[in-house]
């Protein structure tokens, strides 16, 4: 029997925890390239992703929000982010999750009937289906935003920004501590794991590989319990009071000026397109 045979469940775990290392370090390497978005200041993508996803929000038009989307994809394209990984880490999840919030509004809603299915009978509206894909595309738009500033920003520059925008510095703490801690528990959780993976022999039965994984979140919360104590003396130790400080200041030039105020703009016109009657 194959050495990775013999224990699958702790060969997947494993894989899990290397592919979630991974895209934090490719989401690193993506905030140093030489790309559009990389060079403006953390604040003008702050403030633009902003205005441009609550115009979306409050866009009654789906040509809006597509053109908002659409935005999205061409800035992408930019700053050399590969539309592979915005399917994968962003549209495939919304797609999903958010087509199952709208589909009942598909029947649901009252209006002209397109279609009807064969056995259950129910009608499909375009009002719905109107409905339904504007939702859809405004999930859509909203988390494809989202996910650029933070593959085009290193997560310092981003907590930064946001205490800048007057955010609470309780909520840039949590913030700033939920994305630590959660790659140092990821740390922890392979080493546990390694280690048990080196100390057995053979498969494991279906009721061993439940007492592993119950046995190594139990041994996993004790060792968080006990690192976040030590984590917050070693901080407040190196001077750390809440407020996020980098080596490089921010410093805007004519060209984040400029992408600023065309933010602002698009913002502004997609806005009024959006609610006008």
């Amino acid at each position: 029997m194959k050495k990775s045979a013999a224990y699958p469940f702790i060969v997947r775990t494993l894989a899990g925890f290397a592919d979630a290392l991974e895209r934090s370090g490719a989401a690193e390497r993506l905030a140093d390239q030489s790309g559009y978005l990389q060079s403006l200041d953390p604040r003008v993508k702050l403030i633009g992703s902003l205005l441009l996803i609550f115009s979306a929000l409050c866009s009654r038009r789906l040509w809006v929000t597509a053109s908002i989307f659409l935005l999205a994809v061409a800035l992408a394209q930019l700053s050399r982010i590969p539309l592979r990984l915005l399917v994968m880490r962003v549209w495939l999840g919304v797609l999903f999750f958010t087509g199952c919030i709208a589909l009942p509004a598909v029947f649901t809603t009252p209006g002209l009937t397109i279609w009807q299915l064969p056995l259950l009978g129910w009608s499909v509206t375009s009002q719905g289906l109107y409905s339904a894909a504007h939702l859809l595309m405004r999930a859509e738009t909203s988390a494809t935003w989202v996910l650029l500033v933070v593959l085009c920003t290193s997560w310092t520059h981003v907590l930064k920004a946001l205490r800048t925008l007057r955010v609470p510095v309780t909520a840039v703490v949590i913030l700033g501590m939920t994305h630590r801690y959660i790659f140092l528990l990821l740390h922890l959780a392979r080493e546990q794991f390694e280690a048990r993976r080196s100390r057995l022999v053979g498969s494991l039965s279906a009721r061993q590989r439940r007492k592993v994984a119950a046995s190594s979140a139990g041994v996993l919360l004790d060792k968080s319990v006990q690192f976040s104590g030590e984590v917050y003396s070693a901080m407040q130790a190196r001077g750390f009071r809440g407020e996020i400080y980098t080596l490089d200041d921010f410093q805007m030039n004519p060209r984040d000026w400029g992408a600023l105020v065309l933010f602002v703009a698009l913002a502004t016109i997609a806005f009024l397109l959006g609610v006008r009657p």
